[in-house]
């Protein structure tokens, strides 16, 4: 493969942007997620959910018959939107049915039925160290200083929630440091669920924050083997595939979850280890300009034949927002710790992919409305639903870039110069 250009405006084909443009000043608009929203009442107790699915064209709540209607994953990222929005009366409501959702362990179920009864036995909704675990944590530690001054019992109830997943983080994660080859590549055996680096990143961010307000040493510890363990699943370097990208799990990388640099960037900000943040700034700088110059992708596996590292499995689609944002974030993230403007300019760049910068050269996020289409499924090929995931994963992104004003102003310039997509 060729060298990655790192001048990325250079390899963004803005030319998909075509039709003519009209001023729009604020591009986060939370009506859609709003639409999502419903409150609930448990025991006695008012909570807030967000509906997982919602259909085209008529977009009426949906849910699923295996699954359920709500999840904590879904309501977990929602409630970040709405603390860092301000509406803290949403938030609230949220964070009532994520508490509701815990486990006497400590670990969390994720999905409810429409009679608001929890799914206790789909794969992806029992009591466990898994992804809605994190998800909820992340948002229980962000929320906590919301509330710790304007609800002191509520804050309380929140720390004691943070307090149990903490405890049973300390029964789960114990582990030898130890290493294995993997088809030829270096693999860390100490990460959740066998060289999962995507889970380990939401464990580190959320660890991060909990380290701030609570300075435990097994935090500092987690944080560190963690961080440690995501640099060892980098592989490349700036001439050679896949130019140091972090492996999700195994061999194989998604972008969906894609968080590694952005956790290792806020181990760093907890450590002031510097191996953190140059081995972040690798993969912002070489990885994700290859990813625009390449139109994005959803996932590859890599292989090594005569230690050459190869391409294996590549697919371009689906896209969604889930995996545009993770790199929005880290980028943002990169701009904050540096002062580097190229960071900002980048994230604004990969964000074009909700304003027509994609393969399908199609809006993905309506400003108007704030709908966030739930993907690309193929080339001109658009899933016209907008469910949680994608409006919520749209709106953290475009709400980040709107905090950073050389992010914001560039990613309007972006818009503007290249043709108004909002009337799509």
């Amino acid at each position: 493969m060729n060298h990655v250009n790192k001048r990325f405006f250079l390899l963004i084909p803005l030319l998909f942007l075509f039709v003519q443009c009209k001023a729009q000043t604020k591009l986060s608009n939370p009506d859609h997620l709003n639409h999502l929203y419903e409150e609930i009442k448990v025991d006695g107790k008012e909570m807030g959910i967000t509906h997982i699915y919602c259909d085209y064209p008529e977009y009426k709540w949906t849910g699923d018959d295996d699954e359920g209607v709500a999840c904590v994953d879904d309501v977990a990222r929602a409630t970040l939107y709405y603390l860092r929005t301000g509406d803290l009366e949403r938030a609230k409501k949220q964070i009532e049915f994520i508490l509701h959702m815990q486990n006497e362990t400590g670990w969390f179920y994720n999905f409810v039925w429409d009679d608001n009864e929890i799914n206790k036995t789909h794969q992806n909704s029992v009591a466990e160290a898994n992804w809605w675990t994190w998800r909820a944590l992340v948002s229980l530690i962000e929320g906590y200083p919301y509330f710790k001054e304007i609800d002191k019992l509520f804050s309380e109830r929140i720390l004691s929630s943070i307090t149990k997943t903490i405890i049973a983080m300390k029964k789960e994660f114990k582990y030898e440091k130890e290493t294995t080859d993997l088809n030829g590549f270096k693999r860390p055996t100490w990460l959740p669920h066998k060289f999962a680096a995507d889970q380990s990143a939401l464990i580190i961010t959320a660890l991060s924050e909990y380290y701030s307000i609570v300075p435990d040493e097994f935090a500092l510890r987690v944080i560190n083997d963690f961080a440690e363990g995501i640099v060892l699943m980098q592989e490349g370097d700036e001439k050679t595939f896949p130019y140091y990208a972090f492996m999700s799990w195994e061999n194989q990388w998604h972008a969906w979850g894609n968080t590694q640099s952005f956790s290792l960037l806020k181990a760093y900000e907890i450590t002031k280890n510097k191996k953190y943040l140059d081995s972040a700034l690798k993969e912002i700088d070489n990885f994700y300009p290859f990813l625009l110059k390449r139109g994005f992708l959803n996932e590859f596996s890599i292989m090594k034949n005569n230690g050459e590292i190869l391409l294996k499995d590549e697919k371009q689609y689906s896209q969604i927002a889930y995996g545009i944002n993770s790199m929005v974030m880290g980028t943002l993230e990169a701009a904050k710790i540096t002062d580097d403007k190229k960071y900002s300019h980048l994230a604004a760049a990969i964000a074009t992919w909700f304003f027509c910068n994609n393969s399908a050269k199609a809006q993905m996020y309506f400003p108007e409305t704030g709908m966030g289409y739930d993907g690309i499924s193929g080339i001109n090929e658009v899933n016209k639903n907008s469910g949680a995931e994608s409006t919520i994963e749209a709106l953290l992104a475009i709400h980040a870039i709107e905090n950073d004003e050389i992010a914001n102003k560039a990613l309007h310039d972006l818009i503007k110069n290249y043709g108004d997509v909002y009337g799509n």
